[in-house]
């Protein structure tokens, strides 16, 4: 064993800080041979697009098409009637099924285009020349749970990775100092949203590409703030040697990677996140914009501020959830279709008409592509209890409407359609697996390149399916 001086000692070291120094500074510039060692770099997209973030308003518990965006005349002409031909297992309480309903909301036209609008969205009524409609969605479960993992996954079972997590891994992050893909839930204590976590995880995909859910009460990330007995030196030591420890316990093990990387975001966060979390840093005109003085609205309208405020430091995806877990704390209108869509409209109106209004006012609208939709529709027939005074409507995966805004979307536009009664997609059917090959190309991805190996098989979003929906693309 040979003995080295205590000069040597030192030069070598320092030496050594140099050269890590310099590869850090060559990978922030891109410049560093072979692949980038944070995850989260930016990478480059298949082709040139506009979008660069994504703000997904999710009305979970399935809002009814037919009650907002897909106006149906023959359903009130029809109202009382049965409806022929109807398989009451399409729904799930299928021992609850009455006649045909209209819709309790009246219906105006809109805009240049001239959309139709059910009247609980007046706010959002003004916008309908900034949105896509995609009329005639359908998917293959009348579950929530799987419902809900289908369009947030593409599969309606548990293991895959979430969206947001495949544009992390596709497209990586501008935001350094804070997570790349963030979930808001509920904020009025009617809990998180059926599958839990599974909606937003990582999947096989390495974890630093999950979701990074908020606190719906609280401060919005827990341990935020560093010990006050730890100076700043003294946490940065011992990240380094946790670092150091992990890498020669697991050696390129891609979970670890993700979990020191996960450590590293964690740390920065602390200097980042509070500013970027402080709503009183906007001024008073912005947040009536949002509706923050109506106690009705004020909860989600600060969740859409903030959406606003993260993807504007270069957050790449957001996801909003309006609604909890159980009947009726969501748009999940079984017993009091009325009064249900009524009371989250209220609360989401003009929440999301103000995120339209300042993204674009902020010239952002172009770069971040706004999305707004749930997991399935509701069903034209009523649905009745014994103990109900008043109809609902029971789950509907043939048909329901979503809509997209900014981002390079055709504006104003309307694609496909529902049969006269809001039934079934009949004209133009854009299955889950259309809709996410769409969201992936505004985004500037192929979905048939977008892929992952895991266990011997290249994985996609789409799986094997998926057509990317031209018409709604500028």
């Amino acid at each position: 064993m040979s003995i080295i001086s205590r000069r040597d000692l030192l030069a070598r070291a320092g030496n050594g800080m140099g050269l890590i120094a310099l590869a850090g500074l060559l990978d922030s510039l891109g410049l560093n041979a072979g692949e980038p060692s944070d995850p989260l770099a930016v990478k480059p997209g298949h082709f040139p697009c506009k979008a660069k973030s994504v703000i997904w308003v999710f009305m979970n518990g399935g809002p009814s098409h037919i009650d907002t965006w897909d106006y149906k005349p023959e359903l009130a002409k029809q109202d009382g009637k049965d409806l022929a031909g109807f398989d009451k297992d399409t729904g799930f309480f299928t021992d609850q099924v009455g006649p045909l309903m209209k819709s309790p909301f009246a219906f105006s036209q809109h805009g240049q285009s001239g959309s139709w609008v059910s009247e609980i969205f007046p706010a959002l009524s003004q916008h309908v020349d900034k949105m896509a409609f995609l009329h005639s969605c359908w998917t293959d479960s009348n579950n929530h749970a799987p419902a809900l993992l289908k369009i947030n996954s593409g599969m309606a079972r548990m293991g895959f990775p979430s969206m947001g997590a495949w544009l992390t891994y596709g497209l990586g992050s501008a935001a350094r100092d804070l997570p790349a893909f963030v979930v808001m839930t509920d904020t009025k204590g009617r809990g998180v949203p059926k599958g839990y976590s599974a909606n937003w995880n990582a999947g096989f995909l390495p974890g630093i590409y999950q979701g990074t859910a908020l606190k719906p009460q609280g401060a919005p990330i827990g341990d935020l703030e560093r010990d006050p007995s730890l100076s700043q030196g003294a946490q940065r030591s011992q990240l380094d040697l946790l670092a150091r420890l992990n890498h020669r316990t697991s050696g390129a093990d891609d979970e670890m990677e993700a979990r020191i990387a996960s450590f590293e975001l964690a740390y920065r966060m602390q200097t980042a996140a509070p500013e970027a979390l402080d709503l009183s840093r906007e001024p008073e005109a912005v947040t009536k914009l949002y509706g923050l003085d109506n106690p009705a609205c004020a909860h989600y309208g600060r969740q859409c501020l903030l959406a606003r405020r993260l993807v504007a430091r270069g957050v790449r995806c957001v996801q909003i959830y309006s609604g909890g877990m159980d009947n009726e704390k969501s748009w999940d209108g079984h017993a009091d279709l009325a009064g249900n869509h009524r009371g989250f409209a209220a609360e989401t109106d003009t929440p999301i008409a103000g995120l339209l209004t300042d993204l674009a006012q902020r010239g952002m609208l172009d770069s971040t592509l706004v999305i707004w939709g749930g997991e399935f529709g509701r069903l034209p027939v009523s649905q009745r209890t014994k103990e109900s005074k008043t109809s609902g409507r029971d789950h509907n995966p043939h048909a329901f409407t979503t809509w997209l805004a900014g981002g390079g979307v055709k504006a104003g536009t309307h694609h496909g359609a529902t049969d006269e009664l809001g039934h079934k997609a009949v004209q133009d059917k854009v299955s889950v697996h259309d809709l996410h090959a769409t969201i992936l190309h505004l985004m500037g991805l192929d979905h048939e390149k977008l892929t992952y190996r895991f266990n011997g098989r290249d994985y996609r979003l789409t799986d094997v399916e998926g057509q990317v929906v031209k018409a709604v693309i500028a």
